[in-house]
């Protein structure tokens, strides 16, 4: 328990042997559950994952964990099956979870977030399987929910040149372009870091987001994001240094950035569909629409006018299309201030 708060952290893990012990070992110990799920690796995982529940089992009140048939072979295996955390009487209890398939990083969190739910726990965090994430930072996460100021809270790597020494140039361009993109995707205009994955979030947001369509592989946490702003939750930015070591990013970037991008894209439409559309209706729906629909006539323009024997008349018509660009440039940029000053107040930074 955390200030009467029953806590629980999910540990995706893929291919993390040498790692996700040590995970489990440095759990805080105001944690009550760690839903540990071995997303179908093919390394010794998931022995090391069971290893270390037994272990933890033979520590508490409860004895170690029995074997428990499944009876979707598509579904997870679990080894430990309690019911709801009431009180916080029990040390930690860890429940090994095995995917029988692959499902990316996002499924491996959406079981864990599932099983929380199920659970009755009142505040779920996640932390990688592979050692990145520092457990001495947890009760920084879980602080403003407590307090009831958000309802989610993520870190952030980029809140200064301190925090920011760890991270290699490519990953920094990376972190900065998805910045940009999940800013405007979501609508958390004060947001930074939208790639960090050590997060943690009340029962009453996993509750009513709906988890089942939420994206599965790398990009997981950007959706949650813009589902998390459509439905008008506050989030909280909490400042910590990045933490790299020997682990091995599973991310191939050739279809990553193009595969978020376009997750990305749907998701801010959607966003824009029921926040200032269905749910009340907002003019920077109609000029995001206007700027759009702008730029895509001054493209059609342009492909019109450099055809074979445009003539003279294309000298007008590109200054015509660079004023349309123009205009429609300057609506989206209305439109972004108008969502901006509308979730001007959705964001919480902790220092």
């Amino acid at each position: 328990m955390y200030e009467e708060h029953s806590v629980a952290v999910v540990v995706p893990a893929y291919n993390e042997e040498g790692f996700v012990g040590e995970v489990i070992e440095t759990m805080p110990s105001f944690v009550d559950r760690v839903y540990v799920v071995d997303d179908c690796s093919t390394d010794g995982t998931w022995a090391e994952i069971c290893a270390h529940a037994e272990t933890a089992a033979h520590s508490s009140r409860e004895g170690p964990p029995t074997d428990a048939d499944d009876s979707d072979d598509r579904g997870p295996v679990e080894l430990d099956a309690d019911g709801p955390v009431t009180d916080g009487g029990a040390a930690t209890t860890v429940v090994p979870i095995r995917h029988e398939r692959n499902r990316g990083v996002g499924g491996s969190i959406k079981t864990g977030y599932q099983r929380a739910v199920d659970d009755g726990i009142d505040v779920t965090a996640v932390m990688a399987g592979d050692g990145q994430m520092d457990p001495d930072q947890l009760h920084r996460l879980l602080e403003p929910i407590v307090s009831g100021r958000v309802d989610y809270a993520k870190g952030n790597r980029l809140s200064g040149r301190e925090h920011m020494r760890e991270m290699s140039t490519w990953r920094l361009f990376g972190n900065v372009t998805l910045t940009f993109l999940t800013k405007v995707a979501s609508g958390y205009w004060g947001m930074m870091d939208p790639q960090n994955g050590y997060t943690a979030i009340s029962r009453d947001a996993l509750e009513r987001v709906d988890l089942e369509n939420l994206y599965e592989q790398y990009g997981f946490s950007n959706d949650l994001l813009v589902a998390l702003n459509t439905r008008g939750f506050r989030i909280a930015d909490v400042s910590m240094p990045a933490v790299y070591g020997d682990e091995q990013s599973h991310i191939e970037y050739r279809s990553f950035v193009p595969n978020l991008s376009k997750l990305l894209l749907v998701r801010f439409l959607r966003r824009l569909t029921l926040r200032y559309v269905v749910t009340d209706f907002h003019p920077l729906a109609f000029v995001y629409a206007l700027g759009a629909l702008g730029f895509a006539v001054t493209a059609g323009s342009l492909a019109w006018l450099v055809r074979p024997g445009a003539g003279d008349d294309a000298a007008d018509g590109f200054a015509t299309s660079a004023l349309l660009a123009l205009v429609s440039g300057l609506c989206l940029l209305l439109a972004m201030t108008f969502d901006r000053y509308e979730n001007d107040d959705m964001v919480v930074s902790v220092r």
